[in-house]
């Protein structure tokens, strides 16, 4: 198979990056159809990491077309530092880059009334990282949005901000008694960057549809996890967008058929940012070892992340709703030290065993997790690169999930750089 979507099969965290980044080596275009730069994957060349939140990490590999898709939105500011970032260490972005016309643009007052409205809900705040995201797909949706293609034709931007304006300053001056954001102030600061990324913009499903029709690979990449699916997840704990795979259709203008094969990267535990349920999660004393070990702070916020055992009734919802093929099972090494190993095989609740993912909130939040405990390997993974050297309670537990998830594992990762990892199934052929 040669056009391959790369997806998030938790909450988002799973270590996608350094995937993305071994399979865009036989990639012809990397393609990211949805979120934006509230996403954050981070990957290690050698002695060298890379941190992404916009950008598709293939971009390290010199000659392959990296596109952001109509689904993306894009704050321009913290798009531009990035690409700053990235030429800074080197990374050619003249021939190889390209920003779909049609993508909706955060604006300031989409961060401003992010933030305020999150905090406004007390208790039941959501937790987003405050960039913004939410309150643009908001406007997208309410076909009030700021594209693109409308920031680089003046006229249309001017009308479109205008119209905008009225609305946000109303609600900030009126409503949460804040000050009105300036209206020239943006017309000069997104100009601006409108001038900067003309050069990149085009009709990326023009150019993509064009580019399948030649033969040409491609690597879908989604942002976030299945969990934090705004129609599967753990809603409304979720991100605004859809990162399942079956968004990577209507994120690049691509029909399904074009998706050949789906992979679901999974982290060898359970990790969580931010608000919302987490059936497995460890006790606070056990977490923050796990933390020090697999490093789990938010590549975008630096937030510390919540850890708990593998969560297989999850993991299978996410194998449905993905249809995925396959997995990879990212961070295997964390687990090395631990004497006992758990994976949660069903939740208990009311006195029901539920076996499959419930979309009632409340039953994630109160259920009980089910588990089976299986002998840790006691033993270092980082150094092995042959499936058949792992130790066999590892090999044990890989089956387990295998078994329980209903998908086979095709890669595995061992540690943060490209080459540790073991190599079950060639992807992208």
């Amino acid at each position: 198979m040669s056009n391959l979507a790369v997806v998030g099969t938790q909450w988002g965290d799973e270590g996608k990056g350094k995937i993305i980044d071994l399979l865009s080596e036989k990639a012809d275009i990397i393609a990211r159809y949805q979120g934006g730069n509230n996403a954050g994957h981070t990957v290690r060349v050698e002695d060298e990491e890379f941190v992404f939140h916009l950008i598709p990490s293939g971009i390290l590999h010199p000659g392959k077309k990296c596109l952001i898709g109509n689904g993306v939105v894009i704050d321009l500011k913290s798009l531009l530092g990035e690409i700053s970032y990235l030429k800074g260490k080197g990374v050619e972005f003249k021939d190889n880059f390209l920003i779909a016309e049609n993508a909706h643009l955060t604006m300031p007052y989409h961060k401003i009334l992010d933030k305020i409205i999150d905090e406004s809900r007390g208790k039941g705040k959501l937790g987003t990282t405050g960039r913004g995201i939410g309150t643009t797909y908001i406007d997208k949706s309410a076909r009030v949005g700021i594209r693109v293609a409308d920031l680089l034709d003046e006229e249309t931007f001017r009308e479109k901000l205008e119209i905008n304006l009225e609305e946000k300053n109303y609600l900030l001056e009126k409503f949460y008694n804040l000050e009105k954001v300036n209206r020239e102030s943006i017309l000069e600061e997104y100009l601006s960057y409108g001038r900067q990324i003309e050069n990149y913009v085009c009709n990326v499903s023009l150019y993509l549809n064009r580019a399948l029709d030649e033969g040409k690979k491609v690597l879908f990449e989604g942002a976030q996890g299945a969990l934090l699916d705004i129609d599967f997840g753990t809603y409304p704990y979720v991100t605004s967008s859809n990162p399942i795979a079956g968004a990577a259709s209507t994120g690049l203008g691509i029909g399904p058929t074009k998706i050949e094969e789906v992979l679901g990267v999974v982290k060898a535990y359970t990790t969580r940012v931010g608000e919302g349920p987490f059936p497995t999660q460890f006790s606070s004393e056990f977490e923050e070892g796990m933390r020090m070990r697999g490093r789990e702070y938010g590549a975008t916020t630096g937030r510390p992340r919540r850890c708990g055992w593998f969560d297989a009734v999850l993991v299978r919802h996410a194998v449905r709703v993905n249809g995925l093929d396959s997995l990879a099972v990212t961070k295997l090494d964390v687990l090395d030290e631990l004497e006992k190993v758990k994976i949660c095989v069903g939740y208990r609740y009311e006195g029901e065993l539920l076996e499959e993912f419930p979309s009632l909130l409340k039953a994630v939040r109160n259920c009980q997790p089910v588990y089976e405990e299986m002998e840790g390997w006691k033993e270092d993974t980082s150094q092995i690169r042959d499936y058949d050297k792992l130790p066999l309670k590892a090999k044990e537990y890989l089956q387990r999930i295998t078994e329980l998830v209903h998908a086979d594992v095709s890669l595995i990762s061992v540690g943060p750089g490209r080459k540790q990892t073991i190599v079950l199934k060639n992807l992208m052929q």
